[in-house]
């Protein structure tokens, strides 16, 4: 079982673009073994301490296997629209585990 936790920090002005990009690869993880554990995005008063910039969204994602994420990265689908993720993320951090 493998874990994405992912911080993604979205472009000022590019939220319907991001959203864009999300309607169109969120559905394809279920096609790859994966499951959307958690999609979060949380206010300014959620934050209780922070050291880093607060990230637009959190997501928490589950694959069965690490070839189920690699296949899921590698959609055409998903590549087809990554231009609009491009434009709209201005950065994003990603932590990959595993569930024991």
């Amino acid at each position: 079982m493998i874990l994405i936790t992912q911080l993604i920090y979205v472009q000022p002005g590019q939220e319907a673009v991001f959203e864009e990009f999300e309607s169109m690869a969120m559905p394809l993880i279920p096609k790859y073994n994966g499951k959307i554990l958690l999609r979060v995005r949380p206010p300014e008063a959620a934050y209780i301490e922070s050291a880093i910039e607060p990230p637009y969204e959190i997501h928490l994602v589950e694959f069965s296997s690490e070839n189920d994420l690699v296949n899921f990265m590698n959609d055409e689908t998903r590549k087809a629209f990554l231009h609009l993720k491009e434009q709209s993320v201005r950065t994003s951090l990603l932590i990959k585990g595993a569930k024991w």
